[in-house]
């Protein structure tokens, strides 16, 4: 057995299967558990893989069709990996991903959007530059409105291999979001719920959890705009799950930063469910 033979083993060897759970009050509207052999694609007709250099944030990788930056683990999960490579311009490729399935909040209901996730084992001193992200984009982005205006929910952001995640919605001039510690950089869940169950619309919210605990709650009435809203918590938006290297954020890579599988970030499952129970009051804050 080869070096890469022997690490991919061992990677799909220490990787576990993790399924949506059942939520009483909650319908399994669509999920991915990314079935299938080691090393192989996950199912084109789910994802979008991107290719190429989407020329965004000063990220430094180029993204790569290729098993060996996104691949399924052979133990029911979805590996990203980044990898230093000297033949593209700066150096590194990675894997992102986009859903062809889209999620449309309706009145009167609650979204769940989840997935159960953990990062590479690297140390966090050799993590510098690397930007995983679990996100959702509106659907209008792809039929050619610009972003922010398509509208951006962020349901999982993590920079330089810090120990906190990153809840977030992009505005068209700012960004409301917040951060919450994480206990270790192992299997966690990460959700957003989109709340259009209350009478008046300024009581809509999106709630950022981890691990069922709430750590942050925009409401429309805290954005102040129906139309920004409306593109956030009412339009459909698509899934998207990638591995970034570098950007304006984390900054670059350093010479210490390392690629592979213990700086990868790896999904257990991505899932949408949907609530229709009436709303608590107690709901609103």
């Amino acid at each position: 057995m080869n070096l890469s033979s022997l690490v991919l083993a061992l990677s799909i060897a220490t990787s576990a299967a993790w399924q949506p759970p059942d939520y009483p009050g909650y319908e399994l509207v669509w999920y991915d558990g990314f079935f299938g052999e080691g090393g192989s694609f996950p199912a084109s007709e789910i994802w979008n893989i991107i290719d190429g250099d989407l020329g965004v944030n000063n990220e430094t990788q180029v993204y790569k069709t290729s098993t060996r930056n996104v691949q399924l683990s052979g133990g029911q999960t979805l590996q990203l990996i980044p990898w230093l490579d000297s033949d593209v311009p700066r150096g590194w490729t990675s894997g992102r991903m986009e859903s062809t399935y889209t999620v449309a909040p309706q009145p009167m209901e609650l979204t769940r959007v989840e997935s159960r996730l953990r990062f590479g084992s690297n140390p966090i001193v050799t993590q510098q530059g690397l930007w995983p992200a679990f996100w959702m984009l509106g659907a209008s982005y792809r039929s050619g409105v610009p972003w922010p205006l398509c509208g951006e929910i962020d349901i999982m952001e993590n920079v330089n291999g810090n120990m906190e995640g990153f809840g977030t919605v992009q505005l068209p001039d700012s960004f409301l979001g917040a951060a919450v510690a994480l206990p270790d950089r192992d299997w966690h869940t990460w959700r957003v719920e989109i709340d259009r169950r209350p009478n008046d619309v300024l009581d809509e919210s999106i709630i950022w959890f981890l691990d069922e605990e709430e750590y942050h709650r925009v409401r429309a009435r805290d954005i102040g705009n129906l139309d920004t809203w409306s593109r956030l918590a009412h339009l459909p938006m698509f899934l998207i799950v990638n591995m970034a290297v570098g950007g304006n954020w984390p900054g670059n890579p350093s010479t210490t930063t390392l690629d592979g599988y213990g700086s990868m970030v790896e999904f257990g499952y991505v899932a949408h469910y949907l609530s229709r129970d009436p709303l608590n009051e107690l709901d609103i804050i």
